[in-house]
């Protein structure tokens, strides 16, 4: 995007909020970088260049504009509807591999030599993933410095600086601000989230139109008691990360999703934020997405009626494998039954003085240890469940954001009692596959029926190339055509829903 000129300039200068996160203009009168909505008029034409990325207008010397605050624009759509060896290598920065992995931990995870994943972020980006690291620390110090009231030197080790020099140094470079005029120009403004003992809050944007109630109905209606709760007009799980624990509170709101974290260890911070965008598809540009759902005359009043659907996905791709297996050929109830037993028996005791979350869900690696008799379900389920756990913990099922789509697919398949429903719903949720497509669900058929399209699954994956990279979008559209939990913002009332999904 950032390379065709003409189009950027004319987004600039309408203030055009969808392309927020897409590039980034440079101004070189002023040596700052804005995002394309910064609401300051529009610099001269002749002074404008454009960057991919935050950390390349970093790299070339420029700061962050002080208005519209580029550096918290939603992240590029670009890294999560793609699946070469740049996107993911850049859902594994926002991961936070980086910085606990290094740059040779990176390259390995991709299965490239350290030069050649410099190589190709630099031509694509205008960076590399030291630089990209690098902005991403610096924006998680300002989340920090503006949210919390921790002394600056925690601050600095939380957000992944490895001295209090370097923070200093980085903050007023990137900012123009040192880190106690960033404080205290936050409080000023009044962007301080309320505070609650031992939690930090923050907003996470998102690119509009979003329709918070399939996301949120999934979650919930789906929601494992003890790992999992809908409390107080917010959707709260448990996280396990690198360094701890965390709990975290997800609220939407009219123009962001508010977030309270309560973390062991604060090192994991970024990780938690990145995986919290992940699990709601923030990144999302549901512009580009329902302009072509909105091509297909069936389709398309579905999309004007409630357009900007996410997928839901998961904070964690092994967990999520897990619960798919328990929840084949049952009801949501009985899965989420099946889930909490597992909880209870296997999973890690947390506390939660603000609500009713009680364990993390087990790892494969605990789960590697259970009795499959003591499972009350279906012998051949059972197998499934063991062989899946039994690969997720020797690692020769490798499932995470950096996970290749289709050799994941290739290995799922391979795996006894995995069928295409199975492997789909894994690939859509848990490694955020946008055209991942599930024909033979029978929500999906129910919903094609009622609309006209074909009903049986060759005809309608066929017709459903029309639909194609987004699918799974499409799949959200037509499962919101029933009255199901999934389906509606939870009251509160509902803690939990009752249905036939999963």
């Amino acid at each position: 995007m950032y390379t065709d000129t003409d189009r950027c300039v004319r987004a600039v200068q309408s203030k055009d909020a969808r392309f927020d996160g897409w590039f980034f203009t440079a101004v070189r009168t002023t040596g700052i970088y804005c995002r394309p909505s910064c609401p300051a008029v529009p610099p001269k034409v002749e002074n404008m260049s454009f960057l991919p990325s935050a950390a390349a207008c970093q790299q070339a010397g420029y700061r962050a504009c002080k208005r519209c605050r580029p550096d918290t624009s939603p992240g590029s759509p670009e890294w999560n509807a793609r699946a070469d060896a740049v996107a993911r290598a850049m859902r594994l920065i926002q991961d936070g591999v980086v910085d606990r992995e290094g740059v040779p931990g990176l390259a390995a995870r991709l299965g490239y030599s350290a030069r050649q994943v410099e190589r190709q972020l630099n031509a694509e980006l205008g960076a590399g993933p030291l630089a990209l690291a690098r902005a991403q620390r610096a924006q998680t110090a300002r989340l920090l410095i503006e949210t919390s009231g921790l002394p600056m030197g925690d601050v600095a080790f939380a957000a992944g600086f490895s001295s209090i020099r370097n923070f200093n140094e980085t903050v007023r470079e990137v900012f123009a601000l040192t880190p106690g005029e960033l404080r205290t120009r936050a409080a000023r403004a009044g962007r301080q989230e309320p505070r609650v003992p031992g939690t930090l809050s923050l907003r996470l944007p998102y690119r509009a139109p979003l329709t918070p109630d399939n996301l949120f109905g999934h979650l919930v209606a789906t929601a494992v008691p003890g790992a999992e709760e809908w409390r107080d007009g917010a959707y709260r799980r448990t996280l396990r990360l690198p360094h701890g624990s965390g709990i975290v509170a997800l609220t939407p709101g009219p123009d962001h999703i508010g977030c309270r974290l309560a973390l062991t260890d604060l090192r994991d911070l970024t990780i938690a934020i990145s995986r919290c965008r992940w699990m709601l598809d923030l990144d999302a540009d549901p512009e580009a997405v329902d302009e072509q759902l909105r091509t297909d005359p069936l389709l398309a009043p579905l999309v004007d009626e409630a357009p900007g659907r996410r997928v839901p996905r998961t904070v964690d791709a092994a967990e999520f494998a897990v619960r798919a297996v328990l929840g084949q050929q049952v009801s949501t109830a009985a899965a989420r039954t099946h889930a909490a037993r597992l909880v209870t028996a296997y999973g890690e005791p947390v506390e939660d003085p603000q609500g009713g979350l009680s364990h993390l869900f087990p790892s494969p690696e605990t789960l590697a240890g259970l009795d499959p008799e003591a499972l009350s379900m279906p012998r051949s389920r059972r197998a499934t469940l063991t062989t899946l756990i039994a690969a997720l913990a020797d690692g020769s099922l490798p499932l995470g954001i950096d996970s290749d789509w289709e050799a994941t697919r290739a290995r799922l398949n391979a795996l006894p009692g995995f069928g295409p429903w199975t492997t789909e719903v894994i690939a859509m949720r848990a490694l955020g596959d946008p055209d991942a497509f599930l024909p033979s669900d029978l929500g999906v058929r129910k919903a094609a029926r009622g609309l006209g399209l074909p009903s049986t699954p060759a005809a309608l994956t066929a017709r459903a190339a029309g639909w194609r990279p987004w699918r799974a979008y499409a799949v959200q559209y037509l499962w919101a055509t029933d009255d199901h939990p999934i389906n509606r913002m939870p009251a509160e009332a509902e803690a939990v829903g009752e249905g036939a999904q999963s």
